[in-house]
Formats: C-alpha cells, structure tokens, sequence
C-alpha cells in the first residue's frame, strides 16, 4: 500500500512538473495584457475629478482584458486603451496635463459636455489619436501648440469654454471637423488651408478673432502661415570610408610620434588664435559697456548717449521708496508664465533680491509713438487707490514695451470662483463675496473720477483681471488690473478697433455707437452677475441649453418669471446665507447691463447702494 502511495505521489509530482512551465506561460500572458502606465494614467484622472457616476467602484482592477473592459467609458484593443469616453456625467475638477502621455495608443478623447475646469490636457506624442472633444466645459488657457503635431487628428471640438489666446496653425490634412466657437480667442485665423475651408459658424463668437472666414477682416495685414518644421529622421552614423593604403605607407615613413606632435600641433595653434581673440573682445567689450552705462547714469538726457532718446527709455520709478533695478536685473531674474491676456504675456519674475513683480509685455503696440506709451504710462503710474495694482515701472523701446506691476499673491476672482469646483473646494462665502464687489465697485468709481478725460477709464474689467489678496484674517481684498490702455489702442494702427478688450461685450459697442464711461459699468455688472450666480459669461443655459451672448440674457429671464434663488451660485444656495441680499445685489447687476447706456447708474450711485446693502447686513449680524 505505501508503495502504491509514494507512485501515486511519484506521478502527481511528474504532472506537475511537466505542467508548471505551461502555467508560468499563463501568468505571463495575464501580465503581458496589463500595462501599468496605462492604468496609472487613468487612476490619477479618476483621482483628480467627481462625477455622478462613481469611478471609484467602477475603475477597479486591470482596464483591459485583450478587447473587453469592465471601465466605464473605457474601450481597448490588444490590451491597450484606446478610447476615454466620459460625456455628460457632470465631471468637476481639473484633467491632470500630463495624464494622456502614457496612453500612447488613444485614438478617442471626450469629455463633452462637463463642468471640467482648468487647462487643456498634453497630447504631445500621442500619433494615433483621431477625435478630441472637450467642448461644452469651462476650460480656460491657450490652446497648446502641440496639438499641431498630431499626425492623424481628425476631429478637434474645443467649443464653448473659455479659452484665450491665438489658434494654431493647424494644418493637419486629416482634420475634418474643427470647432472653437464660443470662447474668447483673439488674433487672426492663421491662413492655412486647412482652416480656412472651415465655416466661420466654427470660430463664432469669438469677440478678439478676425480674418477670413469671419467676417470682421483684420486692420493689418496676415503674414503668411508657418507650418512647423518637420522632425527630420534620425539615420545612421556614415562608416568612414576605406584608407589609402598608399597614404598609410608613408604616414609610417614618418613615424607615429611625428604625426602625432604635427597633428596636436596644428590642431592647437587655431583654438589658441580663436581663444586669444575671445578673450581680447571679451574684455574690450565689457569696458565699453561698463563706460556706456556710466555715462548713461551720469547723463540720461545727453546726446552723446548710444542709445537714440527717440527708440528707448530708461525704466521709470513711481515708488521712490522702493528699491531701484533696471532693466539688466529683470532679465537675470527668473520668470514664470502667469498668463496670455488680450493685451499681452504677463510673467511673475523673482529679482535676485527676492522681490517680486508681474511684468507684462504689451503686443500689437509697435506703432505706438515714445510720446504716448510714456505720457500715458505716467498718468496710470501715478495713480494709487488700494484697489487697483500698483503700477511700479515700464519700459519703452520701439519693438518692446513692459509695465511692470506690483505681485498679487492669491490669483484672480475667475480662479477663485471658477477652478477645483467639486469635492474637498473651499467655497466662496456671501461674506467674501460682498467684500470682493465693494472692492471693484470702489476702485472703478476712483478710475471714473480720477480719468475724467478717459472715455472708458478701465475698458477691460473681467473676473481674471480681479486680483485676489487674502489678509491674516482669511478676507479678500481685491486689486484690479489692466486699466488705462484703451488710449493706447485707440493710438495704436494695428489694435484701433479694441475688439480684443471687455468693452467689445457691451451693446453700444457692437451696436457701433460711441463708447463711454457706462460701457465700465455694463462690465460691472457683467462681473457682478458672474460672482452672485458661479457661471462664466457665454456658458450654455441651464435652461435652454443654448449659448447666452451675455450673462444677464439668462439671468433676466429668471427674474422676468419670479424673483428665485434659482440663480443664484449653488455654493450660496447651500450655505443659507445672503439670499436676499445677493438678490438685491442682482437687481443693480441688472441695471448695469441695461442695453440703453443712458439707462445705467453711475458707478458713485452704485457704490453707495452696494454699501447701504453692507451695512445693512452688519447690523442683522450684531
């Protein structure tokens, strides 16, 4: 018997053993059909956003199984994912940029019809990706160059959000379906065939945007497309070629350490020449400049300067109190992109001091004349109120010209109000809120008064030009920037129809009738309008599902129907707070944007009723 066993057990051993390498072959397949990068990707999306769907419970395990997947909104093939299809499931958050690189083998990406905020995602590298639809969200920023360099993209849906800056020169032969309607792009369409044979229903209402096929033509005219150069491929090293053995011979003749020297020789004496010279211009040229900038400082005004008065000036201070730099230091300084704005890049830059400022750099102002650009600088410079951003220095030379401001640390009121809406989001309070306006209310009241002569003293008042500064006590105070410059424009031959700036929204203006100072407070109450109720000007309804021209289009009719909270931000709707109050508030925000300008209050009267709102509140809360 025990010997029937240890066969028994003698056989069952030899099974196994025979069987093991089949069932290693076996758990390598399974691991072969899992790509970790992917599934990585994809769980830092999932981590990043909210939806009414719960990805938690439903993106568990491996995405993909050869074909099938148990993901919702997720298709694969070969093991690989292929589509990102999340439509319509009220997904917040922001998509994390770099998410889609390791999913090198996406064809699909859609999240149509969200409440997604933040940038557009990187799709540098992905070759195979085909369709892209991110349209119908609230997504902000420029739209990356990169996306030109997607070989096969056949669909770009980018509508109705809130982009800004230039399109592309997408040139792509593939793309067939292009959509970037309903956002707040400037420029002109660059003149590539392939966006040109689009229909101007593709780049609508897009109040910055000029060229064909629009039909508003730029005032100058478009240079030419630049299709980005292609990535030359990469070939293999040449092998040298064979060897004179005649040469050989008498190289040996020589002898090897004579060749040697005569090669090292030869070799040096040149890069010792160049190296000698380098150093003799290195040196002349450091004096030069060192006796240019002396003479310069002792006289900035004289004749002999190198620098023609008529193309430069110097930096100008309005602060003497503040420590001096120039203009050498703001390039040494290190700078961080902080935005694309209708009027130009502004970067925060850290001075080797450690200060801090925002330096823009105005476009499309190169005809301006010395004159203007300085006399109109030095009118804003000098103009100081704790509500607007302080204007520190600037810089004019012919091709550029800088403003430098003072740095507000906490962002802007789009930022506050628009980004990271979902779970774990601090929201902004009915206190802070009233805070905020009071603020903007006070500083463009001081730009009405102060810039009598101005026919729209600021002209381009928006949530991302409401700086945000919170003080030990967690309140906002708010600064506002980008005043003044629709002088300039209106001066400057390339920019004289101010179609890229906030006032290009009101009535009167698309209506052609003269601008004043009630186009400011039209975008007053636009802003207004933006904080009482926590939606962008120009997203879809939630009502009708169309696209509003203006936020007051669907506010009042609500109103028309019933006084409803209806309008009013879910963030304050859930709090219990300031209902009626924001109401009131909501009724001057009405006002404002009245389309007769005639019909508008005057910024002063609207102050003094934001106020008596205030106080008003403060006593109910003693």
């Amino acid at each position: 018997m025990k010997f029937v066993n240890h066969k028994l057990a003698f056989l069952i051993s030899l099974f196994l053993l025979i069987q093991t390498p089949s069932i290693f072959s076996v758990v390598a397949i399974i691991k072969e059909e899992f790509y970790p990068d992917e599934r990585d990707a994809l769980i830092q999306l999932r981590d990043s956003v909210t939806s009414n769907l719960d990805l938690h419970s439903k993106w568990t395990g491996p995405p993909c199984h050869e074909n099938d997947t148990n993901w919702v909104g997720i298709s694969c093939s070969n093991g690989h994912v292929v589509h990102i299809v999340l439509e319509g499931i009220e997904l917040k958050g922001s998509l994390p940029s770099t998410f889609p690189q390791n999913i090198t083998y996406l064809t699909k990406l859609s999240f149509t019809n969200n409440s997604l905020s933040g940038h557009l995602p990187n799709l540098s590298n992905l070759f195979d990706l085909e369709y892209v639809s991110l349209s119908h969200n609230t997504i902000w920023g420029p739209i990356p160059l990169e996306f030109i360099q997607l070989p096969k993209l056949n669909t770009l849906q980018l509508q109705q959000n809130y982009l800004y800056g230039e399109i592309p020169p997408f040139d792509q032969p593939t793309l067939t379906v292009f959509n970037v309607s309903y956002n707040h792009l400037g420029g002109q369409i660059p003149n590539t065939s392939v966006l040109q044979k689009f229909p101007n229903t593709s780049y609508g209402n897009n109040p910055g945007l000029c060229g064909t096929p629009l039909e508003n033509p730029c005032s100058f005219p478009p240079p030419p497309p630049s299709p980005p150069s292609p990535i030359p491929p990469v070939s293999p090293p040449a092998s040298p070629p064979p060897a004179d053995n005649k040469k050989k011979n008498n190289k040996r003749s020589l002898g090897s350490r004579d060749v040697i020297l005569i090669a090292v020789a030869a070799g040096f004496i040149p890069i010792l020449v160049v190296l000698g010279f380098l150093f003799y211009y290195k040196v002349v040229h450091r004096r030069e400049k060192k006796k240019e900038i002396r003479s310069e400082e002792r006289m900035p005004s004289s004749p002999k300067s190198r620098r023609d008065p008529e193309l430069s000036v110097e930096l100008e201070f309005f602060d003497k109190e503040m420590p001096a730099f120039d203009l050498d230091d703001l390039l040494r300084s290190s700078a961080e992109v902080l935005g694309k704005g209708t009027l130009g890049t502004s970067y925060k830059t850290t001075l080797e001091t450690g200060q801090n400022l925002v330096v823009k750099r105005l476009k499309d102002m190169k005809e301006l004349s010395k004159k203007e650009f300085v006399q109109q600088m030095q009118l804003l410079g000098k103009k100081r109120h704790e509500n607007l951003a302080r204007i520190v220095s600037f810089y004019y030379s012919k091709d550029e010209k800088l403003v430098i401001y003072e740095f507000v640390p906490d962002g802007t009121l789009f930022e506050l109000l628009h980004e990271n809406r979902g779970v774990g989001r601090v929201p902004l309070s009915w206190a802070e809120r009233l805070s905020i306006i009071k603020d903007i209310a006070k500083a463009l009241t001081f730009l009405h008064h102060s810039l009598p002569h101005h026919r729209v003293p600021h002209a381009n008042l928006k949530s991302s030009n409401v700086l945000i500064q919170r003080n030990p006590q967690n309140c906002c105070h708010s600064k506002l920037t980008d005043f003044g410059f629709l002088p300039l424009l209106m001066s400057s031959s390339k920019s004289s129809d101010n179609r890229m700036l906030a006032v290009a929204n009101s009535p009167e203006y698309a209506q052609g009738r003269k601008l004043s100072h009630k186009a400011d407070v039209y975008c007053f109450g636009v802003v207004l309008l933006e904080i009482i109720t926590g939606r962008i000007p120009g997203e879809i309804s939630p009502v009708s599902q169309e696209t509003m021209e203006d936020l007051s289009d669907w506010v009042r009719m609500v109103v028309n129907t019933d006084w409803s909270t209806d309008i009013l931000d879910v963030e304050i709707v859930n709090a219990r707070e300031g209902h009626d109050e924001m109401l009131k508030l909501t009724e001057i925000a009405l006002e404002c944007t009245d389309d007769v300008p005639e019909k508008r209050p005057k910024m002063s009267e609207v102050l003094q009723r934001i106020e008596q709102i205030e106080q008003k509140q403060e006593r109910m809360n003693e």
